[in-house]
């Protein structure tokens, strides 16, 4: 893998339309000197994978004359590159340098001279003060995701030296200069390209990105690129567009995201921002989806509470529900009216929801009858942590308000049922909630990709992740 870590989140996806990012990514100096360990390692063995073509020449040596010569059966045995960066170019991009390399050969050579006179064996090369360097270009490719090529390659070698086996001694340096010369003119044309292939090789990785990461069966994220990535001297800083839609239909909701900036980071390899609106444009789409709705029955109350979901228990409240409903079983309907509204505040994400609740009596013949509907406020606080390669979360209550919206049993005091609907909250609604955050929603990945030494912290509008990363294939 040859810096795939970096260059996949490099990718100059053009903008299409001038909107805030949901989601920013800054990848940072010690991010980028760990691709840099992973191209290395990829180029190394791409440059031992170099192959030179027999090859045969004449050279005028004096006194002998005209030698014929003939090289053949070379082999790449060794490649070292023990100097290496990668410099961002602040404005422009990312330069691969590579420094001091080494090549070393093995061949079989054979001439001729003064027409009848033959001689052959093998010989060894070794090419020293190998420089190469190159430019990334990042561009889209036809399905969103990055496609990555080597431009501006330049490779050079300093010296060379050659050691001949076999045959007469005092021929060697006869025509040395002359095979010299050859050799390293044929691993010089090799290189470039060689290294144009590394880059390429990436793109079969990179179309693991996940610019359209789907969620569950009502929703998927899309993280494709809204910009172009700024490039400053000690980071890459880019911007996605980190919005939920419901699968197979994206529709943009009433609110579009504010501009919000990453504070400079050097201890992790990555810093991931995720606003405000990605959170409110999932609350959103499921509450378009109908997902925050949910009917609760008396099997769903624990069986040691001593509220049970009947009318002999509400009765106890509300008189007229006993008389009228005399020992039958209720339902209730818990079921957003609008989008719920999240809020990141420093080390706090509220989350505002206002429902409604129906409760229903259940008839012998298990049609329902309404008893009332109520009007509920409430506000939950989130933790929320990263999991994977994946964020989670859970909720607990802060505060709930209830007001009557209408009775088909007369009036009554809303207050009195306080005490039973903060349980239905805690024991059905918000355990069922936190069963689905602790499922967690997909970050942008590439390929095997883990998020190390993570850590998560509430910011004004925005949540920021700090991360080191590690690919495992």
């Amino acid at each position: 893998m040859f810096l795939c870590f970096w260059v996949a989140l490099v990718a100059l996806i053009p903008a299409t339309f001038a909107i805030n990012p949901g989601v920013k990514v800054s990848l940072t100096e010690k991010g980028l000197e760990y691709g840099r360990q992973l191209g290395i390692t990829s180029m190394q063995q791409k440059l031992k994978s170099i192959k030179i073509p027999d090859m045969s020449g004449k050279a005028e040596v004096s006194p002998i004359g005209k030698v014929k010569y003939s090289l053949s059966n070379m082999q790449i045995v060794n490649v070292g590159l023990p100097q290496s960066s990668v410099n961002l170019v602040p404005g422009t991009g990312v330069r691969l340098s590579i420094g001091n390399a080494f090549i070393s050969l093995r061949g079989n050579w054979r001439v001729k001279y003064l027409r009848i006179i033959k001689d052959s064996g093998s010989f060894d090369l070794n090419v020293n003060g190998l420089t190469i360097t190159t430019s990334i270009a990042i561009k889209s490719d036809e399905t969103g995701r990055p496609a990555v090529s080597s431009v501006n390659c330049g490779a050079t070698i300093s010296r060379a030296s050659i050691k001949f086996h076999g045959g007469a001694s005092w021929l060697y340096n006869l025509f040395k200069s002359f095979v010299d010369k050859a050799l390293r003119n044929a691993l010089q044309k090799q290189i470039c390209p060689l290294v144009a292939e590394a880059v390429s090789d990436l793109n079969p990785r990179l179309k693991t990105l996940n610019v359209l990461a789907k969620v569950d069966q009502y929703a998927e994220i899309e993280y494709s690129m809204v910009s172009s990535p700024e490039v400053s001297n000690s980071s890459i800083d880019f911007s996605l567009k980190g919005e939920f839609y419901n699968i197979g239909k994206h529709e943009e909701p009433p609110f579009a995201p504010a501009a919000f900036s990453l504070p400079p980071q050097a201890n992790n390899m990555l810093s991931i921002g995720i606003s405000a609106f990605t959170a409110n444009s999932a609350a959103f789409v499921y509450n378009k989806a109908g997902a925050l709705s949910l009917y609760i029955t008396d099997d769903m109350i624990p069986q040691g509470s001593p509220f049970r979901l009947n009318t002999r228990t509400f009765g106890l409240f509300i008189p007229q529900i006993a008389k009228q409903y005399p020992g039958l079983m209720m339902k209730l309907l818990v079921k957003t009216v609008k989008n719920p509204i999240i809020t990141f505040d420093p080390k706090n994400m509220t989350v505002q929801a206002t429902a409604t609740v129906t409760a229903y009596a259940i008839q012998p013949n298990s049609t329902l009858s309404p008893l009332f509907v109520l009007n509920l406020e409430s506000s939950v606080s989130t933790h929320v942590f990263v999991t994977g390669v994946r964020i989670a979360g859970s909720v607990t209550l802060n505060k709930m308000d209830l007001t009557l919206a209408t009775s088909y049993v007369g009036q009554f005091q809303v207050g009195s049922l306080d005490r039973i609907f903060q349980m239905v909250l805690k024991l059905v609604v918000l355990p069922k909630l936190n069963a689905q955050l602790a499922k967690g929603y997909p970050l942008p990945t590439i390929g095997k990709m883990k998020l190390v030494n993570t850590q998560l912290q509430v910011l004004k509008d925005y949540m920021l992740i700090g991360t080191d990363v590690q690919f495992t294939g």
